[in-house]
């Protein structure tokens, strides 16, 4: 039995369908960590700063001890879209976009990976990349194997509950990029970004911000150049 799973708006849908022989050792990893990611999603909207401090972080590192290590200097591809996965990876310092490039030539921003983040974590259920992987400062990443790691979390329940807490706050974070993309005005976007609680960086990251809005740069500096002749804060 083969499942797939398609994560959605509303939630997690699984699906099943038959595949030969046996059931491969992923899918199971993959369903099994599905099911811990609804179940930790609750628990975190439920009460989110008990349980994210219940949720320890060096956890989750156990799982990168005795790792390798990359070092990535600014503006450098780490790995491009459908290069296969074979490793996994924890950013220790700097920052690390995983990007995507639409029809258009605009650069959309899924993830903004900083220190002790997993940089394209559902990565480790599929077997290649759809995103690029962009150093934007200098960076250095621990590096697993990707089935050292799977083994890790069939094998150790807390990191696996760990695990399932950092793809729930993923799911969390693409809701919220989803829901400001769907805003028509850039204005409306620019707004709700900064509801979030984030804050606008200095002028040489702004094409960051456009990016993690999926507007153009130019759209963005309007925007800004409006709202400074306005006298409105950002």
């Amino acid at each position: 039995m083969r499942h797939v799973v398609g994560l959605a708006m509303g939630g997690v849908v699984l699906r099943g369908g038959q595949s030969g022989q046996g059931e491969d050792e992923q899918d199971r990893y993959c369903v099994f960590h599905v099911a811990l990611v609804l179940w930790v999603s609750r628990l975190l909207q439920a009460d989110p700063a008990q349980h994210m401090i219940a949720i320890m972080q060096h956890v989750l590192e156990s799982a990168f001890a005795g790792s390798r290590s990359v070092e990535l200097t600014a503006g450098t591809v780490l790995f491009r879209t459908g290069a296969p996965v074979t490793d996994i990876y924890l950013v220790r310092v700097g920052r690390v976009h995983l990007c995507r490039h639409s029809i258009h030539g605009a650069v959309m921003v899924l993830q903004n990976a900083t220190a002790g983040a997993v940089l394209a974590e559902a990565s480790a259920y599929s077997g290649a990349y759809h995103c690029d992987a962009v150093a934007m400062d200098r960076s250095v990443l621990s590096r697993v194997p990707k089935a050292r790691f799977l083994r890790a979390l069939a094998e150790e329940p807390e990191l696996a509950a760990q695990w399932a807490a950092t793809l729930a706050r993923g799911v969390q974070a693409a809701r919220l990029r989803a829901e400001i993309r769907s805003l028509p005005r850039v204005a409306d976007r620019l707004d709700a970004w900064l509801d979030a609680g984030m804050s606008l960086p200095g002028k040489g990251h702004w094409q960051d911000v456009a990016a993690e809005l999926g507007v153009s740069r130019e759209a963005l500096y309007r925007e800004l150049a409006r709202r400074r002749k306005g006298g409105k804060e950002t």
